[in-house]
């Protein structure tokens, strides 16, 4: 350690420091533009000067570097006129209005300004004549804010080694931009950020607004946009690097089925990811699933057990949601009984979603591991009366899901004929006898229907229709479905009323009519208008509701139910209005995705702990962490780089069976992975250090 004297304040500092380095790190504040902790020196805006012992001339603290004994000044008359010259000349070729900056009451120059109280006057006013690139992608550049810090160009060049932005010269203007002045997509820029975080003005910002308390989300969107809030850019990087083993524990860390997930989650993440501003987003679900095939389970033996708390949970209900709250539960040192009306574990993983989609024997494997950990199941089980349940347990969740279908109140809606899509498709998923005829209507426009339509075709059905209120372009439906019951011969009938179902003894046909508009009227209510003289009876002789699902909880079940027989909770909290009995997932929420329920469970579960005594802490950390490389290298085209594409059997071998058609990314994983922009890495870099901070 080297022990030096600044303003009469005695510190010790690493061998090596710079005087600068000392005095912020040792809560004495230097003005300083240029320098930045995580870059080299540049030392070009003369504004840390200090004085060294009797020194006649103060030199840049940045570049000087603390010895034994040394005697630092940092405010004397010569240094604060000199300091004071140095930010005139650079305030005399900015802007002078400051509210109209993007980064205003953000802006570590208007803060050194605020601090040194300094002005423009004594200088000539210049208007630099740079060019300006305001169409870029992700990252703005309003080069007339810039005072040539070289934060930024050694953040691209030295901090992550991709090295695209350079100083310029136009005339006698030096500014910061890009060889030939190229868009960043056209210059291999890898829209890490990091020059955006070290600006210190508003002449490189991001596209995108946020505050402080917005920053995260806004700039991690995938992370935000997953309902679990998965670590996704981190398991990425893993991939990207093929260390499939630490991507999937980073993975498991949030999520209890990655190779279920890794095959029908529904992708928030994608949605809101930042390369779709690019070309097209990361394939992030399927590098998932690359990592959880690949996975060889090492994680396991860093799994969090808790001491056993002497607590007692029962757990109703085995699909996603009553998994994850059995697993964390466990975790969290509870006996934990889990209760499955059906043989098989897995809800609608195991009888909703169809096989091709999501093979038995992965939801086989993954639910297993409650058993594994020690979670007591009992299969074949049924509760109904849940008050009654509570008496033999400290606590008890209820996530029995939403298996009753929804038939819509139309004549004709329970001829023989007529299904639910619920007890079809689990009819079909347990090869048992389905009730579909040959000419068969799917109703609805969500995953379930299309899930309807495609098992029907797969079934033997002659013809499939499927018909919407909404037009093709408008469902909800995964555009992947989509195109892919178009292939296997479904038949699209979209923007169409369901009228009624015709037929005296059976199903004969459906009713449907054109819709011209649909509106909402001042009472709130939907007005549908149709088409004049278009009705239509479309000959079918079985017609599968797919318009929603709820419940099967009954009013005797021992607490307050909801809409569509829905668990009603308390607000803000997953319990209901017996104390002790939460419920989560599906049958509080209506019919959601996998990857909403795994959510839902995970902070029940943490609830519940707490209710129990515990702290509330689910978390567990499945890798030992090590720190990021800042550097991330050139990659020729980056923005350009195509999104790697999944393989699917084709639809004539597929559509005759239930045999998985979907082949991944398989060898692509990596490539995929290292795609992301990886924006994670932008948080570790040094925030700024303005004198707000220092007494």
């Amino acid at each position: 350690m080297i022990n030096l004297k600044i303003d009469d304040k005695e510190i010790s500092v690493a061998e090596g420091t710079s005087v600068l380095e000392a005095a912020l790190q040792n809560g004495i504040y230097i003005p300083h533009l240029c320098h930045h902790p995580d870059l080299p020196e540049l030392a070009t805006c003369r504004l840390c000067l200090v004085e060294v012992g009797e020194s006649t001339s103060p030199i840049p603290s940045c570049e000087l570097t603390a010895e034994e004994g040394m005697v630092i000044h940092t405010r004397s008359e010569r240094i604060d006129a000199r300091r004071r010259l140095a930010m005139e000349l650079i305030l005399a070729a900015h802007p002078a209005e400051c509210t109209g900056c993007p980064k205003f009451g953000r802006c570590e120059l208007q803060l050194l300004i605020q601090y040194m109280d300094a002005t423009a006057t004594r200088m000539h006013m210049r208007v630099k004549r740079v060019p300006e690139n305001k169409t870029n992608t992700l990252i703005q550049h309003e080069m007339l804010r810039c005072v040539l810090c070289g934060r930024c160009v050694r953040a691209c060049k030295d901090l992550r080694q991709v090295g695209v932005l350079r100083y310029n010269k136009e005339g006698m203007e030096s500014y910061v931009g890009t060889l030939h002045n190229k868009l960043l997509n056209d210059s291999d820029c890898r829209f890490c950020g990091a020059c955006a975080e070290v600006c210190p003005t508003g002449a490189i910002r991001d596209i995108v607004n946020y505050n402080a308390t917005e920053k995260r989300d806004v700039l991690l969107p995938c992370v935000a946009g997953c309902p679990a809030h998965t670590e996704i850019p981190e398991y990425l990087r893993y991939a990207k690097e093929g260390k499939m083993d630490e991507a999937a524990a980073v993975i498991h860390e949030k999520l209890p089925f990655p190779e279920c997930l890794g095959r029908v989650c529904s992708h928030k993440c994608e949605m809101n990811c930042r390369h779709a501003d690019l070309n097209e987003a990361v394939s992030i679900r399927e590098v998932k699933r690359v990592a959880a095939e690949q996975d060889t389970g090492a994680w396991k033996a860093k799994g969090k057990q808790l001491p056993a708390s002497g607590k007692k949970v029962c757990v109703v209900g085995g699909g996603p949601a009553g998994l994850t709250a059995a697993i964390y539960l466990k975790k969290q040192g509870h006996e934990v009984d889990l209760l499955e009306i059906r043989a098989k574990l897995g809800g609608q993983m195991q009888y909703g979603i169809p096989s091709y989609r999501l093979p038995r024997e992965i939801v086989d494997k993954e639910a297993a591991y409650a058993a594994e950990i020690g979670v007591n199941v009992k299969l074949n089980t049924e509760v109904k009366d849940f008050a009654e349940l509570k008496a033999s347990y400290d606590a008890v969740v209820v996530a029995t899901g939403t298996h009753s279908g929804t038939r819509l109140p139309i004549d004709g809606n329970k001829l023989p004929g007529v299904l639910v899509c619920t007890d079809f498709l689990r009819n079909a998923s347990e090869g048992k006898e389905t009730g579909m005829g040959k000419k068969v209507i799917v109703l609805g426009a969500g995953n379930v229907a299309f899930d309807c339509a495609r098992s029907a075709v797969r079934l033997g059905a002659e013809t499939v229709y499927l018909a919407c209120r909404k037009p093709l372009s408008a469902i909800k439906a995964d555009l992947e479905e989509i195109e892919q019951a178009k292939e296997e011969g479904v038949v699209f009938l979209d923007a169409r009323t369901f009228d009624a179902v015709a037929g005296t003894e059976k199903v004969e046909g459906m009713m449907l009519s054109k819709i011209a508009r649909t509106y909402t009227d001042e009472n709130g209510k939907n007005i549908v208008e149709k088409v004049p003289d278009s009705q239509e009876t479309v000959a079918v002789d079985t017609v599968i509701f797919a318009v929603g699902q709820r419940s099967t909880l009954k009013e005797e079940c021992g607490f307050d139910l909801g809409k569509a027989n829905s668990a009603a909770v308390r607000p803000g909290s997953y319990m209901t209005s017996a104390e002790g009995i939460f419920a989560c997932g599906d049958v509080v929420t209506g019919t959601k995705s996998v990857i909403e329920a795994v959510a839902a469970a995970r902070t029940t579960a943490s609830e519940v702990d707490r209710f129990l005594g515990g702290d509330g802490d689910i978390s567990e950390q499945l890798l030992d962490r090590t720190a990021h490389a800042p550097a991330i290298g050139h990659v020729e085209g980056f923005a350009n780089i195509a999104r790697n594409k999944v393989e699917f059997v084709g639809a004539e071998e597929r559509k005759n069976n239930f045999d998985p058609i979907s082949k991944g990314l398989c060898s692509q994983g990596c490539a995929e992975a290292g795609r992301c922009l990886q924006c994670d890495l932008r948080f570790d870099i040094s925030p700024a250090r303005p004198w707000t901070n220092y007494q």
